[in-house]
């Protein structure tokens, strides 16, 4: 059965593209434009796309240029094409400033770089500008509805941004390079202070610096469990109310316990020296 439906769309398909190439030989713009629009609103943008793209030459400057530009953008932006509808968007406000679609243009460039934003794991480069270019939209048109949904955007984004700054911190944790993982997880909480896990991430700190002192050489150790107590002592002043403060209670009561061991070892090896 789906093979079937795969034909028809494709008998489909080709029979359009050849409505569309008749319409491209003709010399009728009028006409070519009406077809074009015919096809927008049909939401065949594909179609519509590719008249569009031959009448902007001839009808730039004209009366219709503006809402052609206008429809030309959408109909990259409907068929997920944000990466060339981002352009358009963009040229459309440079070109028509005091349209008044410009507002919704330079809103849909940056919703564009929204749509491009990947997964945490890759990179991030495209979620870098789409909140830039989100937070300039809501910084220039802080009156505007759209305003406000730019901004739940970048609370988004960021978010995107924190979670991978987050597995990157816990990989290094994960592969012992506890030195490493403490570093980034005070980056991460440097990045993010008022994350609803900065406690968590401070407690990774901590967890870390542990780890690095444990498995440190044992003249450097005692130095290393006090950086723990100074974080603990960091954790216990930033999050009073912690759900996370036993743990934190846990570690330091074990580190000074571990530093006493130390302190009491090397006054005996100074004794009998």
């Amino acid at each position: 059965m789906r093979f079937f439906v795969s034909l028809f769309l494709v008998a489909v398909l080709l029979v359009s593209c050849s409505d569309v190439n008749k319409i491209l030989k003709s010399n009728d713009y009028n006409m070519k434009l009406a077809k074009a629009n015919e096809y927008y609103d049909a939401k065949k943008y594909m179609q519509a796309q590719l008249i569009y793209e031959d009448v902007m030459p001839v009808i730039k400057g004209s009366a219709d240029y503006e809402n052609t530009y206008y429809k030309w953008a959408y109909c990259h932006y409907n068929q997920k094409d944000y990466l060339n509808a981002e352009n358009l968007f963009k040229g459309f406000f440079e070109n028509f400033p005091n349209s008044t679609k410009a507002e919704e243009a330079e809103f849909m460039r940056a919703y564009c770089y929204y749509k491009q934003s990947p997964k945490p794991e890759l990179d991030q480069t495209p979620t870098l500008k789409a909140i830039t270019h989100l937070q300039t939209f809501a910084n220039t048109h802080s009156t505007s509805a759209r305003a406000k949904e730019a901004l739940t955007m970048i609370d988004e984004l960021r978010m995107k941004l924190e979670i991978k700054e987050f597995k990157s911190a816990d990989l290094y944790y994960q592969l012992g390079f506890y030195k490493a993982a403490a570093t980034a997880f005070t980056e991460l909480l440097y990045n993010y202070p008022d994350s609803e896990k900065a406690d968590k991430y401070k407690l990774m700190v901590i967890r870390s610096w542990y780890k690095y002192a444990e498995n440190s050489y044992e003249y450097k150790q005692a130095e290393r469990y006090e950086t723990v107590l100074n974080e603990c002592a960091d954790f216990i002043d930033r999050f009073p109310d912690s759900k996370l403060s036993d743990d934190v209670t846990k570690y330091k009561s074990e580190t000074q316990n571990i530093i006493k061991k130390i302190k009491d070892e090397q006054a005996q090896a100074s004794i009998k020296r």
